[in-house]
């Protein structure tokens, strides 16, 4: 591939967040293709995220495309039980997809590049 796939984040106050959900929930809020897909919080929530060791791990699985938890453990020097939950974390934010592959799970980076937009 020759362009990173990339993520629009945005930060914004909780309550807005959830107000947002909310108008987009009954209809009355259309969300536009170029808004954040990921919201955050705070920049703190932000950056422990996308912190230096998640993003060098998500380049690791882009490039590598290791086919399980444990490969990427071995090729990341991580230990597996530390980057499950690592890669639980940045599931939970779509930033990484885990498919469970017969007794396996391989985990698949949606993104590797991040444009940020704070409200």
């Amino acid at each position: 591939m020759n362009q990173f796939p990339k993520i629009r984040v945005g930060i914004m106050p909780q309550e807005q967040i959830r107000q947002r959900v909310l108008l987009i929930a009954q209809g009355r809020y259309q969300v536009a293709e170029n808004e954040p897909k990921i919201w955050f919080t705070s920049m703190r929530s932000l950056a422990e995220v996308l912190s230096d060791e998640n993003r060098a791990l998500l380049h690791i699985i882009y490039e590598a495309q290791p086919s399980s938890i444990n490969e990427l453990a071995e090729m990341s020097g991580r230990k597996a039980s530390n980057l499950s939950r690592t890669l639980k974390t940045l599931s939970g934010y779509g930033i990484v997809e885990l498919i469970k592959e017969s007794r396996q799970v391989k985990p698949v980076a949606k993104a590797i590049e991040f444009e940020i937009l704070a409200a």
